[in-house]
């Protein structure tokens, strides 16, 4: 059947009351249509507004970039396992320290050998008490080996007289302890408790910090009296300084060996 686009509606109607019909100039074979868009163009144009799979070029996108952040996150905290293990694989395939340099141990210093890292330590040490059996020093003598005992950045103990040496000028936090018991303790006991420092161009020791002790027994005792003594504080040393504990009694001093101690470190 033939459509004509041009006219979608018949011009004339028959009328009413018995006239003769009016006929169209449009041929009577001729039926009105309307036009529509193929089906399949329309289904194009959704599609291309969907892009691929239905799906917006902008969320594929989006979830693209989600992706990509998973898989850097992933990444990265494989990398850091990685140098963990790595970092502990070295520290124990590392050398062990010795006890003694050679040149130190000929001069009478003790300092053990630093490695590594170890060099850019800060200076410090900690000695812990000893004890003396025939010769009491007022100028203690320290267990330098054991225990808690230790050095870093430097600082060196003196064997032979009991001292901590550093190899850097600055300030430093000195400190020390002592305990001594009294077997008999009367109101005249006392002692006194000094650090003091020897210096390159000094004659005479520097006396860094003090403690007087006395009138800690109001009474006469019979009984062992135990007393102690704490000094500590900030002071700056110079470069090869010696540092020394004396004890006024140190034949009353505790033979316990972390009742006594001394150290120093750098602030």
């Amino acid at each position: 059947m033939n459509c004509d686009q041009r006219h979608p509606f018949p011009h004339g109607f028959p009328g009413d009351g018995g006239g003769s019909p009016q006929h169209s100039a449009q041929p009577p074979n001729l039926v009105p249509c309307w036009s529509f868009s193929p089906a399949q163009e329309r289904a194009r144009s959704r599609g291309k507004d969907r892009g691929f799979i239905g799906v917006s070029p902008c969320l594929a996108l989006i979830v693209l970039l989600l992706f990509l952040l998973v898989f850097a996150a992933l990444g990265f905290e494989a990398y850091q396992i990685y140098k963990m293990q790595t970092e502990l694989r070295e520290m124990r395939q590392g050398k062990p320290v010795t006890e003694f340099h050679t040149a130190a141990s000929q001069i009478g210093l003790y300092e053990p050998e630093l490695q590594g890292n170890d060099k850019d330590n800060r200076p410090a040490a900690h000695v812990i008490g000893r004890i003396e059996k025939e010769v009491f020093r007022k100028t203690l003598r320290w267990e330098a080996k054991v225990g808690q005992a230790f050095f870093s950045g430097g600082v060196a103990y003196r064997i032979e007289d009991g001292g901590l040496q550093v190899n850097e000028s600055g300030l430093y936090h000195i400190y020390s302890r002592v305990e001594l018991i009294f077997k008999k303790c009367s109101p005249t006991s006392w002692f006194v408790h000094s650090v003091f420092v020897r210096r390159t161009g000094l004659s005479s020791p520097l006396t860094l910090m003090e403690a007087h002790r006395a009138g800690f027994c109001a009474r006469q005792l019979e009984n062992p009296w135990t007393s102690e003594s704490y000094l500590g504080s900030a002071l700056r040393l110079q470069k090869y300084d010696r540092v020394f504990v004396n004890v006024s009694h140190p034949v009353h001093l505790s033979h316990e060996h972390y009742a006594n101690f001394f150290g120093l470190y750098k602030i």
